[in-house]
């Protein structure tokens, strides 16, 4: 995968706390197109969009797929 390292680095970020869907895509948005960390983290399904509940904002979430990535990464690196 492509920038994988600055994946993981999204997906541990987004893990942290609880990240808005907005506060997340202005964050990591690019216009380069060789660094489309979340577009790539999007369409590999690594983080999900998470509705909104009335009154909240939306809320993205690292999902399964992307924490085993985190882990594999943790791993890796010992």
């Amino acid at each position: 995968m492509p920038n994988e390292a600055l994946i993981v680095q999204l997906l541990e970020w987004i893990g942290e706390q609880p990240r808005g869907y907005a506060e997340t895509a202005e964050a990591w948005r690019t216009s380069c197109p060789r660094l489309t960390i979340w577009e790539d983290a999007l369409s590999e399904g690594l983080v999900e969009r998470v509705a909104a509940l009335p009154g909240n904002a939306a809320q993205v979430r690292v999902t399964e797929k992307g924490l085993a990535l985190i882990r594999s990464a943790e791993f890796a690196a010992k």
